[in-house]
């Protein structure tokens, strides 16, 4: 991209014209909300964040120091649906470690401007650093997102770049003077123009920079995408108490998949005894692994399996309030 001063108003007046305007994150100046946004938006896509969960997670935890005054669970609860849960981990271990730091400086806790400080917090990398810089104070750094990403491979003619090559053509691409609108610009490019099948490129703003608009779709070349592996387990529904209120025993899982929320208990099929009642199954997608489960309601009493130590017992109506999966909301639906 030729730092040329009309390629830049060209994107400019293109983006005054069309660009995302309406989203809250651009409306506002506050480096809180715009961080609960970055992280937010990390593998999802902007109508999910926006539709149900920005606003309300921001009414919940208005502050940092709300924030890091909650409990862990009414934290991954309002993150409920959104995936990805670590990322709500590390919102809300960095929010503590900034109200402990504010604490100590009797100061009310703020977003450090520093890209080396944001990058020390926890669930912050190199490009949710810069885009916090970058929106939140202006710095003059470059963003880089699955969308910008395109569109640099396609101005570059970059069929294969590596992670290096992309952040040096932003580094070069960057207008200085602008990096807030320039960064918003090009997101919008990449969402609304520079699509991954049938760009417009008769609309596009930097056609005449472009090294790759003669055969668009060829940049960057498409990773073959990996069919996932399917999971097969049976979900223990363990009951007691059946002929009255039935409670279940749950656990809080601690190991990094799911980390944090709470489930049934979960085995491999051969497991699975014959007083279990089956009342159907659930396929939920993961990032890594499809998981296929066949249901089962069994007695405490009739289980033929060692229950953790830490198992809890709740009614549906308890278990709903805990924060969960996609898979047990399923599950849900099927015992109502």
């Amino acid at each position: 991209m030729h730092k040329q001063k009309n390629v830049y108003q060209n994107l400019y007046e293109w983006y005054r014209a069309n660009g995302r305007h309406e989203l809250p994150w651009r409306q506002t100046d506050n480096p809180y909300h715009i961080w609960v946004s970055e992280i937010m938006l990390q593998q999802t896509q902007v109508k999910t964040v926006l539709e149900r969960f920005y606003h309300p997670f921001l009414s919940q935890f208005p502050t940092i120091e709300a924030l890091a005054a909650a409990d862990d669970d009414a934290v991954r609860k309002r993150w409920q649906g959104l995936g990805y849960y670590r990322r709500a981990a590390n919102l809300h271990k960095a929010a503590g470690q900034l109200a402990d730091q504010a604490t100590a400086k009797g100061k009310p806790a703020t977003v450090p401007r520093d890209v080396a400080a944001l990058m020390a917090l926890p669930g912050i990398g190199r490009n949710t650093a810069h885009a916090i810089a970058a929106f939140a104070f202006h710095d003059a750094l470059p963003v880089m997102e699955a969308n910008l990403k395109r569109v640099l491979a396609r101005l570059y003619a970059y069929e294969n770049p590596s992670e290096n090559e992309l952040w040096h053509a932003a580094e070069q691409s960057l207008d200085r003077a602008q990096p807030y609108h320039y960064n918003q610009a090009m997101m919008d490019l990449g969402a609304l123009i520079c699509t991954p099948k049938a760009p417009d490129c008769v609309r596009c703003p930097l056609a005449v920079s472009c090294k790759g608009r003669n055969s668009p779709e060829r940049y960057p070349i498409k990773k073959r995408r990996q069919k996932l592996p399917i999971r097969k387990r049976a979900i223990l529904l363990v009951c007691r108490n059946k002929n009255s209120k039935p409670d279940y025993a749950v656990i809080r899982r601690e190991g990094a998949f799911l980390h944090g929320l709470y489930g049934f208990i979960e085995v491999k099929p051969e497991v699975v005894s014959v007083p279990a009642q089956f009342i159907g199954n659930v396929k939920q997608a993961y990032s890594h692994f499809t998981l296929e489960a066949d249901i089962f309601v069994v007695e405490a009493s009739k289980a033929d399996i060692m229950l953790p130590e830490t198992v809890l017992w709740r009614n549906l109506d308890e278990f709903e309030r805990l924060p969960h999966s996609g898979a047990e909301t399923k599950i849900l639906k099927l015992m109502r």
